[in-house]
């Protein structure tokens, strides 16, 4: 039990921390606030949702925000697989080769989205918000994971 631990705590962590990444802003200027879940704003007491168009952004790089999201969410229900199965008792490796494959989608669509940001287009100062860190510190959480859980010893199948 005690070595199936460690990689059953990684794989709740960067569950956890891909669900608030996906739903966290991933920069605020002014009083927008922009993640891959679209743009909220306030003001004037009234806050709105809105998507990411007004930004000036490519299609691709709007699609890589939506990619972002989807494979956030995909590589959460993966990890709760695997730590389900490291619970019962069981070494999950083709799970977490999938967790390994899910994690690394989830890597290339928020690094571009990330990276492919139009911040010249707001015309404010822009911050990074929560979203990032998480995104980032889930990814890490995600790949020790996966690579705990493959390193642990199978029992032989006769």
């Amino acid at each position: 039990m005690r070595s199936r631990l460690l990689p059953l705590i990684l794989a709740l962590a960067g569950a956890c921390a891909f669900a608030f990444a996906v739903q966290t802003a991933w920069w605020s200027a002014g009083g927008v606030t922009i993640g891959p879940f679209g743009s909220r704003h306030c003001f004037g007491g009234e806050c709105g949702e809105g998507g990411l168009a007004f930004l000036g952004g490519t299609d691709l790089w709007m699609r890589a925000g939506v990619a972002s999201r989807a494979a956030g969410y995909i590589t959460m229900f993966i990890l709760i697989i695997v730590a389900g199965a490291l619970a019962a008792k069981r070494v999950p490796t083709v799970i977490a080769r999938s967790s390994l494959v899910a994690t690394l989608t989830a890597m290339v669509s928020g690094g571009y989205f990330l990276a492919a940001f139009p911040a010249a287009s707001l015309g404010h100062e822009e911050s990074i918000g929560p979203g990032v860190y998480l995104f980032v510190g889930a990814v890490v959480l995600a790949i020790a994971a996966g690579v705990f859980t493959l390193r642990l010893p199978t029992p032989d199948r006769r």
